[in-house]
């Protein structure tokens, strides 16, 4: 192969500098004008995809989502629905001949249909407390869906309409509870259960086909369906934990239900972990699954089983393979299975072999948030994204040899906004191990220049920066910052002894690898070592507050929805094996509790920091936020504190995170020299709009 001349690479840098400097920073108005592409839905027939694209509305602060339909390879693209409610969650007729949907037109989330071929919208369902994740059963008779309903009134329309009515709008308005797990994530439970209801398409009438005062399906932070129903639409396979004790326990079942009628059999009593995500073979043979196999540790590493409907006996296809099984397919012939897995800051796409477990990587496109199999076997249909790359669909042969993206929703911000890469980074620690650290440079980055740093910590804690786009990555890169998002000890993605690493050692082996990459980021050229911050969210706001109690390099921090008093946080919170696992029981039975307080060293504290949390969080209290700012306030370090009144763990994406980035703007602005936030803070929390 010919060498370039030097001269021809001078002028190819010059031409690439060129076409880079012509399009402008990113700002935080460019996040709200790209679309997100997704839930791709392949016809039965194998001609067509059904997706979904939500747009945003910055200035109102509102999202609205889109059906849309397209052939396999992209051609005729058409925008299937048009209406100011949300349509989404598109679900395939057997016949091909109609796209089911869930939408907000009427009485909160219900059940529509739309011939392919277009026309009008019909409603199918009206059930009073709203319906999630539908399926259709393989004759196209009837619709599978799971709800929250008042056990009592099991499927009767009516009952539960009665008794939500009077706990919404009764004289007396309270929550009563008798046992623990009485509220989860963000939502009160007051005596609800979710179940899975069978809603008969000819008749119009609706069947409880999971009663009892039990979730089936369990609650799954994911958003995956938690049931599936046999090729032969004899049964129905639900998840569910029906312990005694549910809120330290991580024992989710299999249970089988026939759709005729008769009592549930539990499949996974022998193992008292996780088995969930159920997924029927084509040919009716197996049920494949994700396990976990130590009891009560939600970061065990999921494996992905198999289920032979014939023997019972269950077989473990990835017991090699040392990351997280994420989402799996079958493959149309049911000989082999396609999944994702986290695999150093990559989301590749694997194939087993169910004979002899051979397991392949197919794909690796950085980041792939779904996908799904064609039925011919010939071609996955993915949605993809990167840190440079916002998501499209795509698809690709399942040799891995070709690929062809189908969507371009985004391709004018593409070409107008410098939507920046990451680079990446392996950093000694003196933990022994190389830490993966993925480093995005700024807007007209000049390396004889010096910039700002923020260190962003990723939270879980057992979890993972990915090479996926997301806001972060690109607003404070477009206010002239560079980022670094490294993935210490407890990330997922680099084998499960480094993940269960911070296990019990909340402050310890994380916090020398954190001031490891901040040392030897700081010895770059490009960056300002006396301007350099740090963030972090849930986990990484705990490892803020914790910052603030040690020795470190950071001119100003910014904790979100973090954890500061162990003790309390236990009190407060909800899943109990959580805190039971990762501090070795419970405040009153463990040290480690007091060890790796944060609470303990407020003397210590003297770092700017800004405080953020959401009002109905409650997987962590937004009072440990507030202590913490008491805390700061009380040392007289400089602090400010916001709190969404209408959020959970995660502030809403369109109402309130464009508060979230601007306020760290302006944080860091103030601390790290950088530029200006666009909006004014005051006025945007006068709701204001944005401008």
């Amino acid at each position: 192969m010919n060498k370039l001349s030097p001269w021809t690479v001078a002028w190819l840098c010059f031409f690439v500098a060129g076409l880079g400097a012509q399009k402008r920073a990113f700002q935080i108005a460019d996040l709200y004008r790209i679309k997100n592409v997704h839930s791709p839905r392949i016809s039965p027939d194998g001609k067509s995809i059904a997706f979904v694209v939500t747009q945003y509305t910055l200035e109102e602060g509102k999202s609205n989502s889109e059906i849309y339909r397209m052939n396999l390879d992209g051609s005729q693209q058409r925008q299937m629905t048009h209406h100011p409610a949300a349509d989404f969650y598109p679900v395939w007729s057997p016949d091909s001949k109609w796209i089911y949907f869930l939408s907000t037109r009427k009485n909160g989330v219900q059940l529509w249909r739309m011939a392919v071929d277009g026309g009008e919208p019909e409603q199918v369902t009206d059930f009073p407390m709203g319906i999630n994740t539908p399926d259709i059963t393989p004759d196209g008779q009837s619709i599978l869906f799971s709800t929250t309903l008042f056990p009592e009134c099991g499927a009767d329309p009516d009952c539960n309409d009665a008794i939500q009515t009077s706990l919404e709008e009764g004289p007396i308005q309270a929550h009563m509870a008798d046992r623990l797990l009485y509220r989860h994530w963000d939502f009160w439970k007051d005596g609800k259960r979710t179940h899975t209801l069978l809603f008969d398409l000819e008749k119009k009438t609706y069947r409880d086909l999971t009663p009892g005062d039990y979730d089936s399906p369990s609650f799954s932070l994911g958003g995956g369906a938690g049931f599936a129903v046999s090729p032969d639409g004899s049964e129905l396979c639900v998840v569910s934990n029906r312990d005694t004790n549910a809120w330290e326990t991580t024992n989710k079942d299999l249970w089988i239900v026939p759709l005729s009628g008769g009592r549930p059999r539990n499949l996974t009593d022998s193992n008292e972990a996780y088995d969930g995500d159920p997924r029927y073979s084509p040919d009716g043979r197996y049920i494949a699954f994700r396990r976990q196999t130590i009891p009560t540790y939600e970061a065990d590493r999921f494996r992905l089983a198999l289920y032979n409907r014939k023997t019972g006996k269950v077989r473990i296809l990835t017991e090699t393979f040392d990351n997280w099984v994420n989402d799996f397919r079958w493959a149309p012939d049911s000989r082999s299975l396609y999944f994702t897995a986290d695999v150093q800051g990559h989301v590749p796409l694997y194939q087993v072999d169910l004979n002899n477990q051979r397991i392949r990587k197919i794909l690796d496109v950085e980041t792939i948030d779904d996908f799904q199999i064609t039925p011919d076997g010939r071609w996955v249909i993915l949605v993809r994204r990167s840190v440079g790359e916002p998501r499209e669909i795509w698809r690709a042969s399942t040799r891995g040899d070709r690929q062809q993206r189908l969507t371009f929703f985004n391709k004018a911000i593409e070409d107008s906004v410098d939507i920046r890469p990451a680079e990446a980074m392996w950093i000694d620690s003196p933990t022994g191990r190389k830490i993966h650290t993925f480093v995005v440079k700024p807007h007209n980055f000049d390396p004889t220049q010096k910039y700002p740093l923020i260190l962003n910590v990723h939270g879980g804690p057992q979890g993972m920066w990915a090479n996926a786009f997301r806001g972060d990555w690109q607003v404070y890169p477009g206010a002239g910052y560079i980022v670094a998002f490294p993935n210490p000890h407890g990330s997922t993605g680099y084998g499960q002894e480094f993940t269960a690493a911070i296990s019990k050692d909340w402050g310890g082996k994380i916090y020398q690898d954190i001031l490891a990459v901040a040392d030897s980021l700081a010895k770059l050229p490009y960056v300002d070592e006396n301007r350099m911050g740090a963030m972090g969210w849930s986990y990484g706001g705990y490892m803020m507050m914790w910052l603030e109690g040690r020795p470190h390099p950071f001119k100003a921090l910014a904790a979100m929805m973090g954890v500061f008093n162990l003790t309390s946080f236990y009190g407060t919170t909800e899943e109990l094996w959580f805190p039971q696992w990762d501090l070795g029981g419970t405040p009153w039975t463990s040290d480690l509790y007091r060890k790796w307080s944060p609470h303990n060293f407020v003397q210590n504290f003297k770092t700017p920091c800004l405080v953020i949390t959401g009002e109905k969080d409650f997987r962590v209290s937004y009072t440990q936020s507030l202590e913490f700012f008491t805390a700061l306030q009380k040392q007289g370090v400089p602090s400010r504190l916001i709190v969404f009144k209408n959020d959970g763990h995660w502030p809403n994406y369109v109402k309130s995170m464009p508060l979230y980035y601007n306020a760290h703007l302006d944080w860091f602005a103030r601390y790290l020299g950088g530029q200006p936030a666009p909006y004014d803070m005051k006025a945007l929390i006068r709701n204001m709009a944005f401008q």
